[in-house]
């Protein structure tokens, strides 16, 4: 078993790099110009090369995968000089990228032509003063300082010789100057638990991402602690009555709820339900964080749309094994020897039954997360799936990968789970 165990982690580690970098290169293939999703078709190429420097898009490509898996700010310590520290904000609670100068964590800035240094009190005022950096000589006789801007930023800036730099503000796109030269957006990378800022959101991808995996787990455990001991009922009740008027009643209702797409039955109850006898919400409306717990019935729709494609797989997949279990000899002898008929299902039959179904369970762990994001789409809910729908649709390829890897993840655990419950059910399966 140690073995398995540290085998299933090197493969999942290997997995994860291996999924990762497959994601990320087709991502930024795919994903197209970023500015112009962000800008408009009506920028020009100037603003919107100064949008892709200020993302940090003017490095090749597998140098900003590099900084997004492990991480930048090791690296560009040196190009500043001090050490950089992140530290959350007082306010919003989000982490702020600082330079320690001497135990003292300061950000820089130009405004109206002068160089300006920001430094955090121990109070948490934050102090700005005029500042003199420590220019260095460059190659071709420009003196150029590195420091930490106030957008998570290590700039370069050149001495009396701004660059033209088009920000995006809240009204619009505003021209200034005094810009820095070059932009390198500061993260800690994923195995540290930063995935970068959402370009959607503006935000970093974990705070925004928290709230939708909450959401999610909340309807998919639903949907799951609904299905699965129905679906095993419904699927040993047919199975037992094999080719009795129940089997065909609960064969023919699954085929037809597992034929049946998710986002056909989706609309159906939210016409039948939420428009024509408007017992249910059509849609899921958050006014705040607690809107599920404040409007339950909110998720009746949503749980019922994952239940009915996912309920008719199992019950069709736990059907066939215990079909083919009742037939087994050993079985036949119990009832040669006169046993109880429920005893021998609940002790000899239902046991090994269950052994395929497992498999199928914990896969449809992954199978509903691909149904949510159907789901979560047509009934506008803020989970997860919505989360990587939007994201794919605007190109926030921060955001796709975050939440690509959870999937993966999920995946990778939900399989390594169902082989253990191989050996609860068959001891005399071992893994070495």
């Amino acid at each position: 078993m140690g073995r398995f165990i540290v085998r299933s982690i090197i493969s999942t580690i290997i997995t994860l790099l291996l999924v990762s970098m497959l994601l990320f290169f087709m991502i930024d293939i795919g994903s197209g110009d970023i500015a112009v999703k962000i800008l408009g078709v009506f920028s020009t190429p100037e603003q919107r090369a100064s949008y892709n420097s200020q993302l940090g898009f003017d490095v090749p490509a597998w140098q900003r995968y590099l900084d997004w898996l492990a991480g930048n700010d090791w690296r560009m310590k040196k190009h500043v000089g001090h050490p950089l520290v992140s530290r959350s904000n007082e306010n919003s609670g989000e982490q702020e990228w600082w330079a320690d100068v001497n135990g003292t964590p300061t950000r820089w800035r130009i405004k109206k032509g002068r160089m300006e240094a920001i430094t955090l009190q121990p109070d948490g005022r934050r102090n700005i003063a005029p500042s003199e950096p420590p220019w260095k000589a460059g190659d071709n006789r420009e003196k150029f300082f590195w420091g930490v801007d106030t957008h998570n930023n290590t700039v370069k800036w050149v001495k009396d010789s701004g660059s033209i730099v088009w920000k995006l503000t809240q009204s619009g796109l505003r021209k200034m100057g005094d810009g820095p030269r070059e932009y390198v957006p500061l993260r800690k990378g994923l195995i540290r638990g930063d995935a970068g800022y959402s370009l959607q959101y503006n935000r970093p991808v974990s705070n925004t991402l928290g709230p939708r995996i909450k959401n999610t787990v909340i309807l998919a455990g639903l949907a799951f602690a609904f299905i699965m001991p129905l679906a095993l009922l419904l699927g040993i009740f047919a199975g037992i009555n094999e080719g009795k008027l129940l089997d065909r009643v609960v064969s023919i209702i699954s085929l037809g709820a597992t034929a049946t797409p998710d986002f056909v039955t989706g609309i159906f109850l939210i016409l039948f339900f939420g428009i024509w006898t408007k017992l249910l919400p059509p849609v899921t409306v958050f006014l705040n964080d607690n809107s599920i717990f404040e409007n339950p019935s909110m998720l009746i729709l949503p749980v019922l749309t994952l239940t009915v494609v996912e309920l008719g797989y199992v019950v069709r997949m736990t059907r066939a094994s215990f079909v083919e279990v009742m037939d087994a000899p050993y079985i036949r002898t119990a009832f040669v020897k006169g046993m109880p008929f429920f005893h021998i299902v609940l002790h000899h039959a239902v046991r090994n039954a269950l052994m395929a179904p497992i498999t199928i369970i914990m896969l449809h762990v992954n199978w509903l997360i691909g149904g949510v994001v159907v789901t979560e789409v047509i009934f506008g809910y803020p989970g997860l799936g919505k989360f990587i729908y939007d994201a794919a649709i605007f190109g926030d390829y921060n955001a796709i990968e975050a939440a690509a890897m959870l999937t993966v993840g999920i995946a990778i655990v939900t399989r390594l789970v169902g082989d253990f419950a191989y050996t609860l059910l068959n001891p005399r399966i071992r893994y070495s």
